[in-house]
C-alpha cells in the first residue's frame, strides 16, 4: 500500500492547530514516525518477539492505539499459541479504516479484531499481551493511573505490558541534551528546522511526556512485579511490566 511522505508541516502556518490523527497523518503516518521516532523498527520488531514469548494460549492481545497496525503485524507474525486473537483499538476512524486494507493483504492466520473508539472504553479481560506503543502520552494524566490498572487487572498472571514513550528529564541539562540530539535526528531524516518546530508546536499540550519514574512508580502502584526500560534511544523508550 502507497503512502505519501511526510511534509504536513513543510510550510509556513501562523499558528498550527493541534496535532490530530486524521487523514492527512494517516496518509503519511509510516513515514512520519519512522522518521521521527529513534529506534522504531527495532521496537516493533521486539513487540513481536515478546509477544510470541508472552502470549497464551486462549488468550487475548491487545494493541491499545494501534494506528496502522504496525504493532498488531509485529505480533501477529510471531505468536504460536493456540487459539490466541489479537485486539487493536484506535479513536482514528482514519487510522482503522487504512489499517483494514493492510491487514486484508496480510497472510498470518491470527484472528485480528479491530475497534474504532477510545481505547478507555475499551473492556479489557483475558489478556496475557497488552502494548501501549507511543499511546499513554496522549491520555491526559488524570486518567493514566486509572487506565494502568484496568490493564492491570486485565492481565493473566504471567502477562506482560509494553508501553513505549517519549520521557522527560528532571535534570535540566539532560532534558536539553535530549531534546537537541532528537531534534538533530529528525534533521538527519531530512526534515527542516521549519518542519521541526511547527510539529512540536502542534504537539504542544496533545502529547504529554513524563519520566521514566514516573512511570515506573505509577506502574507498580498499579500492581506490576516489575518495570523496567529496556530500550531507550534519546528520549524515546521502552519499558516491559510485569504481572
Amino acid at each position: 500500500m502507497n503512502f505519501k511522505k511526510d511534509s504536513l508541516y513543510a510550510h509556513p502556518v501562523e499558528s498550527p492547530e493541534g496535532f490530530q490523527f486524521d487523514s492527512a497523518v494517516t496518509a503519511v503516518f509510516p513515514d512520519m514516525i519512522q522518521r521521527s521516532v529513534p529506534g522504531y523498527r527495532s521496537i516493533i520488531s521486539a513487540i513481536g518477539l515478546l509477544a510470541g514469548r508472552f502470549a497464551q494460549a486462549n488468550s487475548l492481545c491487545y494493541d491499545l492505539g494501534c494506528s496502522l497496525g504496525a504493532a498488531t503485524l509485529a505480533m501477529r507474525h510471531q505468536i504460536e499459541a493456540h487459539d490466541c486473537r489479537i485486539i487493536a483499538v484506535d479513536n482514528s476512524e482514519a487510522m482503522i479504516e487504512r489499517f483494514k486494507k493492510i491487514l486484508a493483504n496480510d497472510t498470518s492466520p491470527i484472528e485480528v479484531e479491530t475497534r474504532c473508539e477510545d481505547i478507555r472504553d475499551t473492556r479489557l479481560e483475558n489478556a496475557s499481551v497488552v502494548v501501549l506503543n507511543f499511546t499513554l502520552q496522549f491520555i491526559p494524566i488524570e486518567d493514566r493511573s486509572e487506565f494502568l490498572r484496568n490493564i492491570y487487572q486485565a492481565l493473566l498472571p504471567g502477562g506482560i505490558l509494553i508501553l513505549s514513550e517519549k520521557l522527560k528529564f528532571d535534570d535540566p541539562r539532560q532534558q536539553q541534551l535530549q531534546t537537541e540530539m532528537h531534534h538533530a535526528f529528525k534533521k538527519a531524516q531530512g526534515y527542516s528546522d521549519l518542519e521541526i518546530s511547527q510539529k512540536r508546536t502542534a504537539l504542544e499540550n496533545v502529547l504529554i511526556p513524563e519520566t521514566f519514574s514516573c512511570h515506573q512508580q505509577r506502574l507498580l502502584k498499579a500492581g506490576f512485579n516489575s518495570a523496567e526500560v529496556w530500550f531507550q534511544y534519546f528520549n524515546f523508550a521502552s519499558i516491559i511490566a510485569l504481572k
